[in-house]
């Protein structure tokens, strides 16, 4: 099986916890080529971005800022629902 390069893109770092564990997760279970994360905004607290750069090949971050929330960076940053996200897997476990 050829290995993949994997970009993992989030909205916006906040705490990095969620990133952080997808990170790990896609580097345990998955012989990746190299794992490129990508987010438009992040933290200027340089912990996180000092772990992700750890976990990952390459870390691409378009703005580092001070803030409280990802989502006071956005004009509609609605909650996507747990219904909505199950109905997204089954559709693309099926094909």
């Amino acid at each position: 099986m050829d290995r993949k390069i994997v970009i993992l893109v989030d909205d916006g770092i906040a705490t990095g916890s969620t990133i952080i564990a997808a990170a790990k997760w896609i580097k345990e279970r998955h012989n990746c080529k190299r794992l490129i994360i990508a987010v438009p905004v992040a933290p200027a607290a340089k912990d996180t971005i000092d772990k992700l750069d750890e976990l990952a090949d390459h870390v691409i971050v378009l703005d580092i800022k001070e803030f409280y929330a990802v989502g006071q960076f956005y004009q509609n940053f609605n909650q996507v629902e747990n219904e909505v996200v199950k109905e997204i897997i089954k559709k693309y476990k099926k094909q």
